[in-house]
């Protein structure tokens, strides 16, 4: 299995963010990137840089205006005066405000769901080459069988037009839309990550195209709240299309399994032929911003439950955040999972 990254991912380097009444450091930090290639490169993963330029992909699951905004809105920073090395509005669009305005301060509300997505000087190369390793590794995976995005900045909260919780594209929606159209079939998107996976949940609501499930905490208590519930199950064509296994806080590797046992029967009984794995490793007992109790050997066994669907599977990174677990877990995952598929 190769690992598809590019340095590009250093380059949205945010230090801080407004949480809970106060501002915090933050966590979606370029060190993520360093520590997971690290990891991946010590399990044996060959690593190949993602030079890729090609849009298309990404344009086909965001909106273009979406897409135009992150690309220029650094350099448009002029359009607020005052010298600042980050942009970002306190003032956010909901469905009764919904006009797109046209000036920059306006656009940056309009554009996020919340205070994590600042824009800074780096941000858009970096988003455009996480989204790029995705775009890569599905590529590559059509070919050789499987392979592994490092994605930094993660992609999974992205909505078609709008950023939210530490996301700009949706870098497993993008490699799903890709791996369906290649293969002209259903394929599926499986989210382990701790958080629900809800940008790439609304890109597919209404597609019977690509069948999403997502195994999360309860988001009644827990990020992103708004979405993530049982009865959330599609609409028009998509309805049965969407899967939402929330947990318990607290819970251990058994459930856990269990949810993507089901994840996995449900995308097999739909016909999928191919598989995006949007591999959040916050599930982990350790991690900072977890609520799960998944050990190193859970995230194993999930890998060789996963490894086992029949098709090309991609890996794509999303959460999983600075703790001494963090290498250790995606350590355990890449070695189970590539056992798994070698041993086929």
């Amino acid at each position: 299995m190769q690992v598809f990254h590019t340095p590009r991912s250093l380059k949205h380097d945010p230090d801080r963010y407004f949480r809970g009444g106060q501002i915090v450091n933050h966590p979606e930090s370029p060190e993520r990137y360093r520590i997971l290639l690290d990891a991946a490169q010590a399990s044996g993963l060959a690593a190949t840089e993602a030079t890729g330029t090609d849009t298309a992909p990404i344009r086909a699951v965001h909106v273009g205006h979406y897409v135009d905004f992150l690309e220029t809105a650094w350099s448009r920073r002029g359009e607020w005066p005052g010298e600042r090395d980050e942009l970002l509005n306190g003032h956010f669009a909901k469905p009764q405000m919904h006009r797109r305005p046209v000036g920059l301060l306006g656009q940056l509300g309009f554009y996020a769901a919340d205070t994590s997505t600042m824009i800074r000087a780096g941000t858009w190369e970096a988003v455009a080459g996480s989204a790029q390793a995705a775009i890569a590794a599905t590529r590559f995976a059509l070919e050789q069988g499987w392979a592994y995005a490092l994605s930094r900045p993660p992609g999974h909260h992205a909505f078609a037009d709008c950023a939210a919780g530490f996301c700009f594209l949706n870098n497993a929606a993008i490699a799903a839309r890709l791996l369906a159209d290649s293969l002209d079939a259903r394929v599926a998107v499986i989210d382990i990550d701790v958080h629900h996976g809800n940008g790439t949940q609304s890109i597919f609501y209404e597609s019977d195209r690509v069948f999403t499930a997502s195994i999360h905490c309860d988001t009644s208590d827990y990020y992103p709240f708004y979405a993530g519930y049982a009865d959330e199950t599609g609409t028009g064509a998509g309805a049965g299309y969407n899967l939402n296994l929330a947990l318990a806080k607290g819970t251990d590797d058994a459930a856990f399994l269990d949810g993507i046992r089901a994840a996995l029967d449900r995308a097999s009984a739909l016909g999928c032929k191919g598989l995006v794995v949007a591999l959040g490793l916050d599930a982990g007992r350790d991690d900072p911003l977890g609520a799960f109790n998944i050990t190193d050997e859970g995230f194993g066994e999930a890998a060789r439950l996963l490894a086992a669907f029949d098709g090309p599977g991609v890996l794509v990174q999303e959460g999983g955040y600075l703790c001494p677990a963090l290498p250790v877990n995606l350590t355990a995952f890449l070695t189970a999972y590539s056992g798994a598929r070698e041993s086929t």
